[in-house]
């Protein structure tokens, strides 16, 4: 079945080259288990087409039925489910007076565009076998177990295949349209969880999914993490019982999920504790860089999804990752609120209090991160800016070829990593920054700089004083997070703003302005790439005009347009 559109069209261009008409054949083939049927219509025009099972029987009752499924009864019955669906938006975002009638519509089309791509999946995960191992029939993987997964995608035409990190955002919108489709979600999510506590990042599950991936990204590697982003719509379940946000029967309904999930997250939260720690107690880095590679500007970092954002040039274990130690420090907070709203008290939830104050603690995490000049914050590893690409003669064989090769030009060091962009801003973004504090003013200075990050669209991924700003990773790698705008993580710090706008201290007027307008501008580009191509887009340029790229119709994460519209924001540390 996966291979069906290829099918289709090879039968259509078999048909033209013989008839000259390009239209299927009138034909059937023996034992054949699916009808393909083609219509040509003069736009506009509408049709519908009724599955009545039954119908070539001589039943009175076939017209009737025909007519209920069709014409003037199908458009009533239309009319009402939208309404019914434009009232329930309505009542469950707000939005009337915080925007205009044309914002409204593209916020439902949103909405409706990110349920629409919910979908389930069954199948086999390929998982890489250590280097060096290979199975005897030649295979260098061994299947995961036969599994199902209940998810919502990013794209369903570029990208329909469940990914862990994108769903934590997909559910920030899910659960406030209805709770119970994401407890769903996320359950079949913990479900995936290994003996180890490791979920694969990437979920490719049945022949279909499996043909839409190139073949380097198809094997998971158990040594891989991503951002745990689950737990932003966790926390605001377990958040939502404190405030009373739910009915009786949906916060038992809650309660009830959380207990049964919480040994998978006490067991997914032990492997990133164990697998993603530093050399240094409560110091976490990304692990799987390759540190070998010759090809690559700066080595990616795909267990971070945010793929060739620059980190460390040299890859080891010295390094320091601060959007991870951001994402434990989420993970602990979210785990020890629900052992205490669970009333545990073992030693396991002792040892999460401690650690949540530890990872919470200010001055280590500016110890370990804060360059004080500028107040941004950095990675830490082995690296060096005298970095570039270079065209090399390499011979092979008999035959010369011309290759893009890194060079190094001077020896790296042990320093922080000089990039300010989306990571210099995870711990703002988690809130982590007591609201009185002087780094807090120097990050709505590096926000606020038209320099470096802030665009009239929206913020860059990474400043423009960056060396790698904009600068391809290799010869057919172009920028990914180098400079373009992406809407999961303006959400983030839009959500932060909001926070500091609310909390009392010197920096509170600042920050309500500098949201006013992030939030503003994001709203307008949006929606007129979405007028303009009747698109949402993967991420945006920042050099265009704030011109939709990338995947589309990218309703993942873009999808957060509903909430900015709402201002509707998750629960942040404090």
């Amino acid at each position: 079945m996966h291979n069906l559109s290829d099918l289709v069209q090879q039968a259509v261009a078999t048909n033209a080259m013989q008839t000259g008409n390009l239209n299927l054949p009138d034909m059937t083939e023996d034992s054949s288990n699916i009808m393909i049927y083609q219509v040509s219509l003069k736009t506009p025009a509408q049709i519908d087409i009724v599955f009545l099972s039954g119908s070539a029987s001589k039943n009175p009752t076939v017209e009737e039925r025909i007519s209920k499924l069709t014409g003037p009864m199908l458009s009533a019955r239309l009319e009402s489910k939208q309404k019914e669906f434009e009232e329930r938006y309505d009542q469950i975002f707000n939005v009337n007076n915080k925007i205009d009638s044309k914002e409204l519509s593209v916020g439902r089309a949103a909405l409706s565009n990110l349920l629409g791509g919910v979908g389930y999946f069954y199948g086999q995960s390929k998982i890489a076998l250590p280097k060096g191992f290979t199975q005897k029939n030649g295979d260098k993987y061994i299947p995961y177990w036969p599994a199902a997964l209940y998810t919502a995608v990013p794209s369903r035409s570029f990208f329909p295949r469940g990914f862990l990190w994108d769903e934590g955002f997909h559910q920030l919108v899910i659960w406030r349209w209805d709770v119970h489709i994401s407890m769903d979600i996320i359950g079949h999510w913990l479900d995936l969880l290994n003996s180890d506590g490791w979920i694969p990042r990437e979920q490719i599950l049945g022949a279909e999914a499996l043909s839409k991936v190139p073949e380097e990204f198809v094997l998971q590697y158990p040594s891989n993490g991503n951002p745990p982003t689950l737990f932003l719509a966790i926390r605001d379940l377990a958040s939502g019982i404190h405030a009373k946000q739910f009915s009786d029967d949906e916060a038992e309904k809650i309660s009830t999920f959380l207990e049964r999930a919480y040994i998978r997250l006490n067991s997914w939260f032990q492997w990133f504790n164990s697998t993603q720690s530093g050399k240094y107690e409560g110091t976490f880095y990304w692990h799987g860089r390759d540190n070998m590679t010759t090809r690559e500007l700066n080595p990616k970092t795909l267990t971070s999804g945010l793929d060739d954002y620059p980190r460390a040039s040299h890859p080891n274990d010295e390094e320091r990752h601060v959007d991870l130690r951001c994402w434990m420090l989420l993970a602990t907070n979210c785990i020890r609120s629900i052992a205490e709203f669970l009333k545990m008290d073992s030693a396991l939830e002792k040892d999460y209090y401690k650690m949540s104050n530890q990872l919470s603690d200010f001055g280590t995490l500016n110890k370990w991160h804060l360059d004080d000049k500028i107040g941004a914050y950095f990675d830490y590893g082995n690296h060096t800016e005298k970095v570039r690409l270079r065209w090399y003669d390499v011979q092979d064989k008999d035959t010369m070829r011309r290759e893009l090769l890194r060079e190094t030009l001077q020896p790296p060091q042990l320093q922080l990593v000089p990039h300010v962009g989306y990571v210099s801003l995870f711990p703002f973004m988690m809130g982590a920054i007591p609201p009185e504090s002087w780094v807090l003013e120097k990050q709505l200075d590096l926000i606020s700089n038209t320099s470096m990050l802030w665009t009239d669209y929206g913020l860059r991924s990474l400043s423009r004083t960056s060396s790698i700003y904009m600068k391809r990773n290799t010869e057919h790698d172009p920028p990914y997070w180098r400079g373009a705008i992406w809407i999961n993580m303006n959400y983030m710090i839009l959500s932060a703003l909001h926070h500091y706008s609310h909390e009392d201290g010197p920096y509170k007027g600042r920050a309500g302005e500098l949201y006013d307008k992030l939030r503003s501008n994001l709203i307008r580009n949006i929606v007129k790439n979405y007028d303009e191509t009747g698109f949402f887009w993967e991420n945006f340029d920042q050099k265009n005009k704030g011109k939709g790229k990338g995947a589309r119709s990218f309703t993942g994460w873009t999808s957060l347009v509903v909430l900015i519209m709402a201002e509707s924001y998750p629960t942040l540390h404090r």
